[in-house]
């Protein structure tokens, strides 16, 4: 009921998209306050023709979750690069490219205050910093990053083209677009036309990683049954479980038959001409 009642208003309305989400991520940044729970992404399971990444100890848990943002950031050839990842959550992402693609600096953004105050908390590496900002208008100066990432946040966003024009602004001439969300089959193909509407950004890369989000859904189900079994009580865990998009869930259901479909992008900002 609750996933329902978000798609209907966030299809009538980018203000209720912009203004339900944040109550939802909000929510969750109260509720889910283990450190056992640093993803949110869908995951990514990877092909059996292809193998699969090699992880820290403690990274073995998330493995799924890990290898979404690892198929994301490799494009990006991010050692000694600076990094900006705009809605990081609650910090996995930012922390496994932090400590796993070397970069120089990586910033993790957030608009919800709760989430960005577990991350300072939770994630102490040298090269990561976390802070509030909002993704339609991003607290930094023209030009500062190399590369931006932005994994399963932008289906939140109230304009998308309000933040793809911060992304072009904040990127340097050259710097990468590294960016991976799902979107309703028609919602898609508009999303693909506006990416490739940009004027100061050019396409480079896409794949359509939605059977390898399917994979990783089942074979993550029990590790996120047992989680929201610990921490949620229980009159409330059905709509947990759909957000988690567990097995027979809307969100796995919509997966599974294409209905909803996640694709991953790499953009270029152009060169300033000589």
């Amino acid at each position: 009921m609750l996933t329902r009642l978000l798609i209907f208003l966030s299809e009538i309305s980018p203000w209720a998209r912009r203004v339900l989400w944040r109550w939802w991520y909000n929510r969750l940044a109260r509720r889910l306050v283990t450190d056992r729970w640093t993803f949110m992404n869908y995951g990514l399971k990877w092909p059996g023709s292809e193998e699969p990444v090699r992880l820290a100890v403690e990274d073995e848990p998330d493995r799924y979750c890990v290898q979404l943002y690892h198929r994301v950031a490799v494009p990006g050839r991010l050692a000694g690069k600076e990094v900006l990842e705009v809605g990081s959550g609650r910090g996995g992402g930012a922390a496994f490219v932090a400590r796993h693609h070397a970069p120089a600096g990586i910033t993790g953004v957030d608009f919800s205050p709760q989430a960005v105050a577990l991350c300072q908390q939770r994630h102490r590496v040298p090269n990561l910093r976390f802070q509030v900002g909002d993704a339609e208008r991003l607290p930094f100066p023209d030009g500062s990053f190399d590369a931006v990432i932005n994994v399963e946040s932008s289906h939140c966003y109230g304009s998308m083209e309000s933040f793809l024009r911060e992304v072009g602004r904040v990127l340097r001439p050259g710097g990468l677009f590294l960016f991976a969300d799902f979107r309703g089959v028609e919602e898609m193909g508009k999303l693909e036309a506006l990416l490739k509407s940009q004027a100061a950004m050019e396409g480079m890369e896409r794949e359509d990683i939605t059977p390898m989000v399917v994979s990783a859904l089942k074979a993550d189900d029990e590790r996120k049954r047992a989680l929201i079994g610990a921490q949620i009580p229980a009159g409330e865990r059905a709509r947990f479980e759909e957000f988690a998009g567990l097995n027979g869930s809307q969100v796995q259901r919509g997966f599974e038959s294409r209905a909803m479909i996640y694709h991953r992008f790499v953009l270029r900002r152009k060169r300033v001409a000589a």
